[in-house]
């Protein structure tokens, strides 16, 4: 802005001219210090012959060349403040403008005695007085000096610090330069999540350019602004306001929740850098995205594709190494619970619900994995996800069911977060898998049965019902209409010969060694063969849950997994009660036309959502098989 540059070829500079009152800004020589690429033990030497050995020495040189370097070069060959030749040098060759970056880098390399050419580590907090105060006192210089944002004296993380400012001898600089700096400073903090809009925007984007650019901006804000108000309780209470449509502008093509994640959530973590930290991510996204020629209408969390090994890179440097196996796994591997979900619901599938659910929580939970207020509530999931014209209720369906399967997914009411340790839900897959073998556990054959005459306990226009009898001896032989209830082992199928059909045969012909008299007293309830599977996974996960309440002390549950479990455990025994009646189905009904044919069997399902026996009853009744 102070190079002479005509101010309407820089974004944004004609706004600022306007507002400090002036059309164009002045031109200033420029000094441009960058700790890292210079080196305190080497000396320079400049096309002119000039040797330059001190940091006091570049400033003076880039100033104004041999003839100000002349002003300091006995203070640059005896590394040596030079004083108060700085402030007459800046007045002399002012306006001018003095930009120091590392500067805690450049002088933690300095000895404590003064054997390098770029003199001593005292000798560098004296310039740094100097040089601040002089720029103070010209009156025409501007002095602008980055320091690490982080204050690393004391600091629970210092081992992670050191990385950021040098170790021990880095952390002293840090200090001493803040003490100097401090006492003239104005103080410009890292950007705003606002700021970072224009700062990504400007470094990754080209302009928007021309009417159709900024039409196509202002069409898709209106209409994710239009969502936001229309359905305004499925998603956070700000949105609903027309300054968040202002935000969506501004952030285009990226969405306000992105940046908001990265610089309230991600700015938390030590090593991450508000600006370069967020650039690098970005920088990777956006590259992703356009190889694979995505056409989304903005950048959502949603769409950030954390499969790509250069954004997940970006995701994961900060934090432990263990988060790479849990992204594999419940985020967006190619293995991965999401992906498996949504190839097994079309309705999510077609839209990559799961998937985009799972990207949008880890963005905005892992970084706060440690802290005592965490994850994300479901309309803030939902805000990262939907686009206009896909429903909410989607996304909602997609949350629901990867809370209920993956392994790292917690669920403290509406908020939701990924950690690094498993849940109490991998717990109970693991339990539940041990229950899955043959022949079936006692302990799920035990539940069944009392699930089954906990059910049969309403008996319907029956006088009696035989609920698993183990032979026809079991069943009396008497005048009563009675229901028998197979064991789940006898399952019907239409395929001939079925378990169900044959032992249904055996009660009806006998009773134990003696003939059966009163056949046309008994009918029989068997349960789905293809059914039957789902029935026993829902027991045992029902089961599972219950060992894990049962053991909480041991396993040193914690009161949110214990409310975890509770809740699973009270879904685990609602699908139970569901799929019973979905699993005995099957009235059987013997039948002869004439007396000296054989018997028929007459197999029908059961409709309604009564108990068991009063819906066959029903049913019988229904179809002139049961007469009372």
């Amino acid at each position: 802005m102070l190079s002479g540059t005509n101010a309407g070829e820089l974004a944004g500079v004609d706004a600022v001219l306007a507002g400090a009152g002036v059309k164009s800004a002045p031109t200033a020589r420029r000094v441009v210090l960058v700790g890292n690429k210079i080196s305190p033990g080497n000396p320079v030497t400049k096309p002119d012959g000039t040797v330059v050995r001190t940091l006091w020495g570049e400033l003076a040189y880039q100033l104004g060349g041999k003839k100000a370097f002349a002003r300091i070069k006995a203070d640059d060959e005896n590394a040596t403040n030079p004083g108060d030749v700085l402030r007459e040098l800046f007045k002399e060759y002012g306006p001018c403008l003095i930009l120091i970056d590392e500067w805690v880098a450049y002088a933690r390399q300095l000895h404590d005695q003064s054997d390098l050419p770029a003199g001593g580590f005292e000798t560098q907090f004296t310039f740094a007085q100097a040089l601040t105060e002089s720029a103070k006192l010209a009156g025409n210089c501007l002095l602008v000096i980055s320091l690490p944002a982080s204050d690393t004296s004391g600091s629970p993380h210092a081992q992670t610090d050191d990385v950021e400012v040098g170790g021990i001898r880095g952390r002293e600089a840090l200090d001493r330069l803040r003490n100097v700096v401090g006492r003239v400073e104005s103080s410009w903090r890292p950007a705003t999540a606002e700021e970072g809009f224009e700062i990504v925007r400007r470094r990754l984007f080209e302009p928007l350019d021309g009417p159709d650019a900024f039409k196509q901006r202002d069409v898709t804000s209106r209409a994710f602004a239009d969502l936001y108000r229309a359905q305004g309780a499925e998603f956070p209470p700000e949105c609903k306001g027309g300054d968040y449509e202002k935000r969506i502008q501004a952030a285009y093509p990226i969405h306000p929740e992105i940046f908001d994640r990265l610089y309230t959530d991600w700015s938390t973590l030590v090593k991450f850098q508000r600006t370069r930290g967020v650039l690098r991510l970005m920088a990777a996204v956006i590259h992703s995205l356009w190889e694979k020629g995505d056409r989304n209408p903005l950048i959502l969390p949603s769409t950030i594709p954390i499969d790509d090994s250069r954004v997940q890179s970006e995701l994961t440097r900060y934090l432990s190494d263990n988060w790479a196996p849990i992204i594999e796994r419940d985020v967006d591997g190619p293995d991965s619970l999401p992906l498996k979900i949504d190839a097994e619901q079309p309705n999510l599938g077609k839209l990559h619900a799961t998937r985009r659910v799972a990207r949008t929580i880890y963005l905005g939970s892992a970084p706060t994995v440690a802290a005592a207020h965490r994850g994300l509530e479901d309309r803030r999931v939902k805000l990262g996800c939907v686009m206009p014209g896909e429903s909410p209720a989607v996304f909602g369906d997609a949350l629901r069911r990867l809370a209920a399967a993956a392994t790292y997914l917690y669920q403290d009411g509406p908020r939701f977060w990924y950690a690094t340790q498993p849940t109490v839900t991998k717990l109970a897959e693991d339990r539940a898998e041990q229950m899955k073998r043959d022949p079936i556990p006692d302990e799920v054959v035990k539940e069944l049965d009392e699930r089954l005459r906990a059910d049969l306990r309403k008996m319907g226009d029956f006088d009696r019902i035989h609920t698993l009898p183990r032979s026809g001896a079991d069943v009396p032989d008497d005048l009563d209409a009675r229901l028998v209830v197979l064991s789940a082992e006898n399952s019907y199928s239409k395929e001939p010969g079925s378990p169900a059909e044959a032992t249904a045969k055996a009660i009806l012909e006998s009773r134990g060694n003696t003939p059966r008299l009163y056949r046309n007293t008994l009918v029989f309830l068997a349960a789905d063969k293809m059914r039957l599977q789902d029935l026993y996974e829902a027991l045992r996960r029902f089961l599972a849950w219950k060992s894990i309440l049962k053991d909480k002390e041991v396993l040193n549950l914690d009161p949110h997994q214990v409310r975890q479990a509770e809740t699973q455990g009270n879904a685990a025994d609602g699908t139970v009660t569901a799929r019973l009646p979905e699993t005995y189905q099957w009235i059987l009904v013997p039948e002869q036309l004439k007396p000296d044919s054989a018997v028929t069997w007459q197999a029908s399902k059961l409709p309604g959502s009564d108990p068991l026996a009063v819906r066959a009853a029903k049913k019988l009744r229904s179809d002139e098989l049961l007469v009372i």
